[in-house]
């Protein structure tokens, strides 16, 4: 099932364009048409403060490909066919969720040299580089199980197409994403200390050395407990709501 999903992917190549495309503009814009006028708490270049974020933009808008890709093959009865084959159930969910952590890969390595075109880089050692990857694909992971849940709740690809972005947009604006919570309004500086993405972003800005740590917060010193804790929890919420709603397709 993995190396099914693989296929697809390198099969319709313009799909990771059109995935990829969306970050490395961001990186364009926010890096040098409005870079100039951000400011970084502490001091250092925008650039390497914004990276991690895209980093981590990029890991959520992956829910589109995997929520999108599944609710295809519920729509054209390809799950069905799935099931009344000799194979184990679990093996549709957790296919995906491998192919996707294989597709990150593909993401990070392109991102990261993204990264190093505009003047970003870490500073702390490749090993608590590879650390840093380490929490962005755990975060991937715990998206990879909402999107499975969402195809399988919704089910048609046009309508969860449509839901991806609204959804996904406003989690990424109020983060640490592209602004420090410190230069946002008090009430929208403690949600984004407390959002997920900014937990992650925090925990590899810190990992990468790169600016924009700080912040007396709870949040802010345990950004690395949270990290890890954050995924987890989105794990064991959605993996076995993903479990119990596709088990129900024969109900």
């Amino acid at each position: 099932m993995t190396r099914r999903n693989m296929t697809h992917v390198i099969r319709a190549p313009e799909e990771l364009i059109l995935y990829f495309s969306l970050p490395i503009m961001f990186v364009l814009v926010f890096g040098y048409v409005f870079g100039s006028g951000m400011r970084v708490p502490g001091g250092g270049n925008y650039r390497e403060f914004l990276m991690p974020g895209i980093f981590v933009m990029t890991m959520l808008y992956g829910l589109g490909a995997t929520a999108t890709g599944l609710a295809l093959d519920l729509n054209r009865g390809v799950v069905d066919r799935f099931r009344s084959m000799p194979m184990a159930r679990s093996a549709l969910m957790t296919g995906r969720s491998a192919a996707d952590l294989l597709r990150a890969l593909l993401e990070m390595a392109t991102l990261l040299v993204c990264g190093l075109l505009v003047g970003w880089q870490w500073r702390d050692g490749v090993g608590r580089a590879v650390l840093a990857v380490g929490l962005l694909l755990m975060l991937r992971v715990a998206i990879t199980w909402i999107g499975i849940y969402l195809a399988l709740l919704v089910r048609n690809p046009d309508t969860v197409g449509v839901i991806i972005f609204p959804a996904a947009f406003p989690l990424t604006a109020i983060s640490n994403v592209f602004v420090s919570p410190e230069l946002m309004p008090r009430w929208i500086g403690v949600i984004s200390e407390w959002n997920p993405l900014s937990a992650t972003v925090a925990a590899i800005r810190q990992l990468f050395g790169n600016p924009g740590l700080g912040g007396d917060s709870w949040p802010a010193e345990h950004a690395l407990l949270l990290a890890v804790v954050w995924p987890v929890l989105l794990i064991a919420t959605f993996a076995p709501l993903a479990v119990r709603r596709y088990q129900r397709l024969s109900r």
